[in-house]
């Protein structure tokens, strides 16, 4: 796996925190603008403004102990995933692999429909 894969599906627990807070906690369409939504994720999470904004944009040197992991679990109503990312990586080695076997013109229209479902995954 390449280091730009590795990055990819070695999502860390801060970035997931962002991602949470931005989509789920105060998605857009909870405020005008993002020190709105940043100061409405802060009231939802009970944590300070600053605190928020850190996590809000993935500040390096932000950690997330445990506890704000499944706080912020709760109250986006999603999972940290890096399993289920190193899954799909997996599958997509697999999937990979049969495109090179004697067999690969039967297995292509199935890999490629694997690789639309993962890129339109991807984009949510």
């Amino acid at each position: 796996m390449s280091e730009k894969q590795l990055g990819k599906s070695e999502m860390s627990s801060v970035d997931f925190a962002a991602q949470a807070l931005q989509r789920y906690v105060a998605p857009k369409t909870d405020g005008h603008n993002v020190k709105d939504r940043i100061r409405l994720a802060a009231r939802r999470m009970n944590w300070s403004f600053s605190r928020t904004k850190d996590v809000w944009y993935a500040d390096p040197r932000v950690s997330i102990d445990a506890d704000e992991l499944r706080a912020i679990e709760e109250a986006s109503g999603v999972k940290y995933g890096r399993i289920e990312v190193r899954t799909i990586d997996e599958l997509i080695a697999k999937a990979d692999a049969l495109l090179d076997g004697p067999e690969a013109d039967f297995y292509r229209p199935l890999v490629d429909g694997f690789r639309a479902f993962i890129r339109a995954l991807d984009r949510t």
